[in-house]
């Protein structure tokens, strides 16, 4: 379970992070990435560390497996929490489920999660 500083809780969170922030896909999810110290910079909120939130979806599969899937994107998210060399302290980040993401392990979710961070950590490089 992911402590409650580390969620997106609300819709508007999630909205401004898909909106705003650095979009990358691998074969199993879509992270959408934004630096809440960039974006907001008056918020203390930096020192707390990623906050994470999951959209499964039901293409993914039924609930049993749906529910495995967010089980383990959970506990990959809490793995990446203390790797300041993949995510930034201060972001906030969304992880979309794609259907592939339901027959995945976790090794290979933290895989395509690492490598989709990476990728949008370069693209907001570029922009």
């Amino acid at each position: 379970m992911l402590p409650a500083h580390h969620k997106l809780t609300s819709p508007a969170e999630f909205h401004r992070t898909i909106k705003k922030g650095s979009k990358a896909g691998s074969r199993t999810v879509v992270v959408h990435v934004l630096d809440r110290t960039a974006t907001c910079p008056d918020a203390p909120v930096a020192t707390t560390g990623p906050r994470f939130g999951l959209v499964v979806s039901k293409a993914v599969g039924n609930a049993v497996v749906r529910h495995r899937t967010s089980r383990r994107l959970r506990h990959v998210c809490m793995s990446l929490m203390d790797s300041p060399d993949v995510l930034p302290r201060g972001a906030d980040v969304v992880v979309r489920a794609l259907p592939r993401s339901g027959s995945a392990t976790s090794e290979e979710l933290r895989a395509d999660i690492v490598k989709a961070l990476r990728k949008a950590a370069r693209r907001k490089r570029n922009d």
